[in-house]
């Protein structure tokens, strides 16, 4: 959710303003109305979280140029790549309205909001017009066994049941091998 409010933020500012949205506070302060912290959540209310309370500056694990970066290294689930394997689930950290001591503003002063939520209905052609006209959008998808050996590429369900759900930023679509996809990140 948080990559593509940053993203449709630039959008909407005619690129004068590329900041980044924290997905730590998303994560911990938005608390049970955005789901289980770790343990998954619901787009539709990290949308409204972000239109109604707002969010503070953030990126990736170690960023000290953010007012809150992500706590949690990054590990690789399922399949072996750059980072250490992933060690069983980590309790949700706890939500703190501090930006860290580096960054040189406050957490009310680095607070964005977003000026409407929305959903765009399940149509290729009205996904792709919002794609063109306001940056990435979020979707979710249903997960089987197949997608945890998932590396790059084309993702096509083979095989497996369903595990839950996966949220993604999608930003494009194109056509490989006479099959449409959505270009996601």
């Amino acid at each position: 959710a948080v990559e593509a409010m940053s993203d449709r933020i630039c959008v909407a500012s005619g690129q004068k303003l590329q900041t980044r949205i924290s997905a730590q506070d998303l994560l911990t302060c938005c608390g049970f109305s955005c789901g289980q912290g770790c343990n998954g959540g619901y787009p539709e209310a990290a949308w409204s979280y972000f239109k109604n309370t707002g969010l503070v500056t953030g990126w990736l694990y170690n960023t000290t140029n953010w007012c809150q970066a992500y706590s949690l290294p990054n590990c690789d689930h399922h399949v072996s790549g750059r980072y250490p394997n992933c060690t069983g689930e980590l309790p949700t950290p706890k939500c703190v309205k501090t930006c860290t001591s580096s960054y040189n503003n406050s957490w009310a002063n680095d607070v964005h909001k977003g000026s409407s939520v929305y959903s765009v209905p399940n149509n290729v052609a009205k996904i792709m017009t919002e794609i063109q006209t306001n940056g990435p959008v979020e979707a979710s998808f249903t997960v089987y066994n197949d997608f945890l050996a998932y590396k790059s590429g084309v993702y096509h369900h083979t095989s497996g049941s369903a595990l839950g759900g996966h949220a993604i930023k999608i930003l494009g679509w194109g056509t490989e091998g006479g099959a449409d996809y959505w270009r996601s990140e």
